[in-house]
């Protein structure tokens, strides 16, 4: 029988975007950051089925179903988890491997090797830019002002000549079609192996965990012919529209917010100056995927693209994918500079952060461009400008939202309240907009009569904990709170999963979590993530915890003393001493942490 490994399972689920899917069974609409609808699995009347697109995982507040969207499809199919699978990996068209499927498993080898030779080159380039020879290389990173840190951080390095790449990885063991198969290396009509990158820059590009699958390489030399940027072509472990550059360090940001740039050296320059939660679009043309990325691991998207008309168009196309897929868009307005590097050089980190905290909304960037297409001083134009206008202000949702924009527009623009408000109604009267029903979740009694709801609470709040804020809490967690603390068991067996796993951030833990083929335990975990704690610092609430764990831990030693010396006869003199001993020694321990 042929088995699945969790990376594959990892490649189908990252295809399936569970909003995408769910879809397909169940009408949503979007209320705040999540999706709501008509549970499939109970029948209800008002929507309490909940989708999280940032989490990748479903909720019901009635009948209490939810998992990951393998949990879905094999609940609402009533098939197995493998089958679930493997529909799954035919709707994203993802071969699967069988004990007969030669060329399957050679792919798959191909790949491991083409990741190695990937890393393998990484390292090669990055050694080779603090050598001698490289002193053009050093000469450029020093004129960008970019310091080691910043190097290191991004593993920026410098090609060799014409087959040195090419040379050192033959050396390192790798077969000529595997090192051909990456693109790092061409073959001429002469049979002659030459590298694809000379003399230039090189920047990895990683994807979110932190695996090098391609390149960019910049040019160094003053030659007109010369491309200025060569970037790797697809292949078996690289395809553009699905990753963004520098998200692997981004994701790490404490920050809500990711701005997004277009080239490596504006994501580079400002993470340079402070900025850590900066990503670079693989191209001009924000893409669904990459959306749904941005979307994932951020609660905010600040665009900053070039201030040309190439990059003011690519923003409307790049909000109109963001606003899709739920992300709360913003537009950094730029004046000074042509790109954030330029800009960020030139006035600084804290003028940049400025523009940051004052960007503009979806609707006020699509006013501003229409102002740039109207000569407001003429009576035909401003009549279409108002007409366009209302256009987009029916499409804002939120009431106090559209109100407010109504009140900004009339001030700025010299145009009654009134008469924007009647042809608003207009369009909102025409296209039958109704507001959206904000949904109420069921409160889930208990699981179990015989664990406090306290203590259900507690330990959800712990598995919440570790999940969203993996870094911040796993250590001080471990080393206080054991397995046997846990009452509930889906608690148990996903904190054990945690322990047993090497994973190092949230996302990781989550694919960890999500590879426990148990439908109770997804459903579980899914009502975790739903479930709002307010939380206002995580490091309070983590300190709480543990407090809370160890004056539990001390009463209880207490309680057990106590019934002890109740039995003194059974214990020596010293025993006795000993006992009551400890018994102040856990009464003062008790007192501290009241």
């Amino acid at each position: 029988m042929v088995q699945y490994t969790d990376d594959l399972k990892e490649e189908i689920r990252s295809a399936n975007d569970i909003v995408d899917v769910i879809s397909q069974y169940v009408t949503l609409k979007r209320s705040g950051r999540n999706f709501f609808g008509l549970c499939p699995f109970h029948k209800e009347k008002s929507p309490s089925f909940s989708v999280s697109a940032d989490r990748q995982y479903f909720h019901c507040f009635g009948c209490h179903k939810g998992g990951d969207v393998f949990t879905f499809i094999s609940e609402v199919e009533r098939v197995s988890f493998k089958e679930a699978l493997e529909i799954l990996a035919e709707r994203a068209r993802i071969e699967l491997p069988t004990s007969q499927n030669a060329e399957f498993n050679k792919t798959q080898y191909l790949k491991d090797r083409m990741y190695k030779i990937n890393a393998e080159t990484t390292i090669f380039y990055h050694e080779r830019l603090y050598k001698p020879l490289a002193k053009i290389a050093q000469d450029y990173v020093k004129q960008r002002k970019l310091d080691n840190n910043t190097l290191k951080a991004f593993k920026i390095g410098y090609s060799g000549e014409y087959n040195e790449l090419y040379k050192h990885l033959k050396a390192q063991g790798f077969k000529d079609e595997e090192i051909l198969a990456t693109g790092l290396v061409n073959k001429n009509d002469r049979g002659e192996f030459i590298d694809r990158y000379r003399k230039r820059l090189m920047f990895p590009i990683m994807d979110v965990s932190g695996k090098v699958i391609a390149f960019g390489g910049r040019k160094l030399e003053q030659n007109e012919k010369l491309a200025k940027y060569i970037n790797s072509n697809e292949n078996l472990v690289y395809s553009k529209k699905k990753h963004l550059f520098g998200l692997n360090l981004a994701k790490q940001s404490d920050s809500k917010r990711i701005i997004l740039v277009e080239g490596y050296m504006d994501a580079i320059s400002l993470y340079q100056r402070g900025f850590d939660n900066v990503v670079a679009s693989l191209g001009t043309a924000l893409t669904e995927e990459q959306g749904r990325l941005l979307r994932k691991y951020c609660e905010q998207v600040i665009i900053s693209y070039d201030s040309d008309s190439a990059g003011q168009e690519a923003i409307m196309r790049g909000l109109g994918i963001l606003e899709a897929q739920g992300c709360d868009a913003r537009v950094l307005q730029m004046e000074g500079a042509k790109d954030p590097d330029e800009y960020v050089i030139k006035y600084g980190s804290g003028r940049f952060n400025m523009l940051v905290d004052k960007a503009i909304s979806l609707v006020e960037f699509k006013i501003k461009m229409l102002k740039n297409k109207y000569n407001l001083e003429n009576a035909n134009d401003k009549i279409r400008f108002l007409k366009e206008i209302t256009q987009i202000l029916s499409n804002v949702s939120n009431k106090i939202e559209r109100e407010i924009y109504i009140d900004h527009i009339a001030d700025e623009y010299n145009i009654s309240r009134e008469a924007i408000y009647a042809e608003v109604n207009k369009a909102l009267y025409s296209e039958k907009v109704t507001d959206k029903v904000l949904i109420k979740p069921v409160v889930k009694e208990p699981k179990s009569v015989e664990i406090s709801p306290a203590v259900i609470k507690r330990e959800n709040m712990i598995i919440y904990l570790l999940i969203n804020h993996f870094r911040e809490s796993f250590e001080h967690i471990v080393t206080h709170i054991t397995l046997d603390d846990f009452k509930v068991e889906e608690n148990k067996i996903i904190f054990e999963k945690i322990l047993e796993s090497p994973a190092e951030d949230s996302e990781k833990i989550l694919q960890v979590i999500a590879n426990i083929e148990d439908p109770a335990i997804q459903s579980h975990v899914s009502e975790i993530l739903v479930t709002d704690y307010e939380i206002s610092s995580v490091e309070k609430c983590i300190e709480d915890v543990v407090t809370i764990y160890n004056k539990d831990r001390l009463t209880n030693r207490k309680f057990e003393i106590i019934k002890m010396l109740d039995n003194s006869s059974a214990y020596t003199k010293e025993e006795v001493a000993k006992l009551e001993k400890e018994l102040n020694e856990v009464i003062i321990e008790l007192a501290k942490k009241k």
